[in-house]
């Protein structure tokens, strides 16, 4: 288009040398300009077909979730808390494996001191959970007492008691009342208390539980 202008404006004037001179340099500048023009519109179409694509969105929401993510991946601190208060010998917070047993916060915290009540104790095969807390409630009443106003449990003996005298320690199962029995026949009687753990493979948070209501 812009060629055919030009042909068809030549056509059309006709100038002396030298005042074709004059009108060519006015015309010049004009002439520059519709050529720049003519590039800028032929050319913007071809830029904006091979121009770069956008960035894709959601890039920054979706690095911020990959952090998020990744912040809560980390791992929860291992095991229980649980606080063992009552008639323990050191109440306090306690950390056990998860998945243990009452039994064994209770031996953590020093087992039951003489003041437990053996007939409200906690279950003691309860599994435990975080924040839990085992409470050992007390004897409302002293079983025994001394001249100097003291508490004091009356042990049983291990080579003397009865099947239904042993039944009543805390921590003793049938089965190991009977053991105890079989033990003291076959090799007339204990010479330890720890012999119920070294011997009769007493566990030791029922240990921890009975050695305080038990004697030779």
């Amino acid at each position: 288009m812009l060629p055919h202008l030009l042909s068809s404006l030549a056509g059309r004037v006709s100038l002396t040398p030298r005042r074709g001179l004059v009108v060519g340099m006015a015309l010049a500048p004009a002439l520059l300009a519709a050529v720049l023009i003519g590039v800028l519109v032929y050319a913007a179409p071809a830029r904006g077909a091979t121009g770069p694509p956008p960035p894709p969105a959601g890039g920054n929401a979706l690095a911020a979730a990959g952090v998020a993510q990744a912040g809560t991946s980390l791992p929860p601190p291992a095991g229980l808390l649980v606080d063992v208060t009552g008639a323990v010998a050191h109440p306090g917070v306690y950390r056990v494996a998860t998945g243990d047993r009452a039994s064994v916060a209770i031996a953590d915290a020093g087992g039951f001191t003489a003041d437990a009540d053996p007939t409200r104790l906690p279950d003691m095969a309860a599994r435990l959970k975080d924040g839990q807390q085992v409470k050992v409630p007390a004897r409302t009443t002293p079983r025994t007492s001394t001249s100097s106003g003291t508490t004091r449990v009356a042990a049983i003996s291990l080579n003397t008691a009865t099947a239904d005298q042993l039944a009543t320690v805390p921590g003793f199962t049938p089965d190991l009342v009977a053991a105890i029995i079989q033990y003291r026949t076959e090799y007339g009687g204990f010479a330890s208390k720890k012999e119920l753990v070294d011997v009769l493979q007493m566990s030791a948070a029922d240990y921890a539980l009975a050695r305080r209501y038990v004697t030779i």
